[in-house]
Parts: C-alpha cells; structure tokens; sequence
C-alpha cells in the first residue's frame, strides 16, 4: 500500500464517516482525520470520532466552530428533532455544514501536501440534503481546483465519495468486510453524554433498519425506554 499518498477524511463519528475511513484506510492512503465541533445537541460524537480514529491510528485534528450562533436547525437550534421522515428538506439539515467542512478539509489538505479528501455522503443523504448530492461535490472539486494554490499548481485535489451509491444495509455490509468496529459509532441526533441512542430519531430509525436489512447485528446502545 502506497502509505506516502495522503488524505484527508472527514470524520463526524457517526456510521457512514467510520466506513469512510475504513474505505480510505484500505485503498492506502495515510488518513488524516478531520472532526469539527460546530455546537451540535451532543458532544458524544466527537468522543466516538476520537475512538474510531484511534482504531485505525489516524491522526485526527478536531476544529471548533460554533454554528450554533446562527442556529436555523434541530442539531444548532432551540428546534425539536423530529421523530419521523416529512416532506422536503429535513430540520436536521445544518445551513451550509458540509461546504464549510469541505473547506476546512481543503485546507488542511493544502497544508499536509493531500491530493485527495473523503468525504461518507451518500444516497440515503442526498434524498433530503442538498449539501450531500453529487452535483455538489462535483461543483465543489471544480471550485477547490481553481481557489487553491495546489489546483494553480496542476496538483489537481480529488473528493471521493465511495459511499454515494450505496443504502444503510451496502454502507453496513462494506464496513463490516473491513473490520469495522460500529459499536464505536455514534449516529443519533440527540445520543445523551454516554453516547446512547434515543432509538426514535430519524437517523436511529434509518441506522437500525440498515443493521436489519445487512443481517448483521445492532451493536448500538440505547438510552433505556
């Protein structure tokens, strides 16, 4: 494995950004991981991102950035999480989380010498979230190789996105071929301080359903009823 060729991945702590990194890890780069703390519910992702850096020894920077001082969400906001999928964009969409993450991923990729930058984004997201479609992260690679003194350069940056095409129960399955630990992985909206899961979020609902349809077992801790 070719361990010279860098990338930066980033890491929320959550079931897709851990299979991400597994992804990353396995193709050979040498994965520096990115977390940001923008003042989401919980801070028990952040501990998980920490945990699943850990387990593959990836050097992980956490940057924070509070994006409560906008609100405009149920992750940053004084607005309930709902407890079942609506119409449209959801209220747990985060005003402009994933280009502001991509740029700070961008420049520290600029400043580590990273040609490449992973991202978990995929199908189940975009559906709802207009930051995780493929136009997006294709428009966004266009723009970063012309804003950048690397792209200025021809050393042309790269955003994978090996997760866009696959459901839960793929993204599961995958991760679960590489090694990878969910039981570290925090995905629920508003997990309490020791990282357990509410079980009725919208992204509990859609994070057991994916164990079921993989047929592997539900690792995840709920809080209890």
């Amino acid at each position: 494995m070719n361990t010279s060729k860098k990338a930066v991945v980033l890491l929320s702590g959550g079931l897709d950004s851990a299979t991400c990194l597994a992804i990353a890890n396995e193709l050979g780069f040498a994965c520096y991981a990115l977390s940001v703390d923008y003042g989401q519910r919980h801070s028990a992702e952040l501990t998980a991102a920490r945990n699943v850096a850990a387990a593959v020894a990836a050097e992980l920077k956490t940057i924070r950035l509070d994006l409560r001082v906008f609100g405009g969400s149920a992750l940053t906001d004084d607005i309930d999480v709902p407890e079942a999928v609506g119409e449209g964009i959801p209220v747990t969409y985060v005003p402009a989380r994933n280009t502001i993450m991509l740029s700070l991923a961008l420049a520290w990729a600029e400043v580590l010498g990273a040609g490449d930058i992973f991202i978990g984004v995929n199908a189940v997201d975009y559906s709802g979230y207009p930051d995780c479609r493929p136009e997006f992260i294709k428009s966004y690679e266009q723009m970063a190789n012309i804003a950048t003194k690397a792209g200025v350069e021809n050393n042309r940056l790269s955003i994978h996105t090996p997760l866009i095409d696959l459901s839960k129960a793929d993204i599961i399955r995958k991760g679960t071929e590489l090694g990878v630990d969910y039981r570290l992985t925090v995905s629920c909206y508003q997990a309490d301080h020791g990282g357990r899961a509410c079980g009725v979020c919208d992204s509990c609902r859609i994070r057991a359903s994916g164990f079921k349809e993989a047929g592997v077992s539900d690792p995840t801790r709920y809080q209890p009823a």
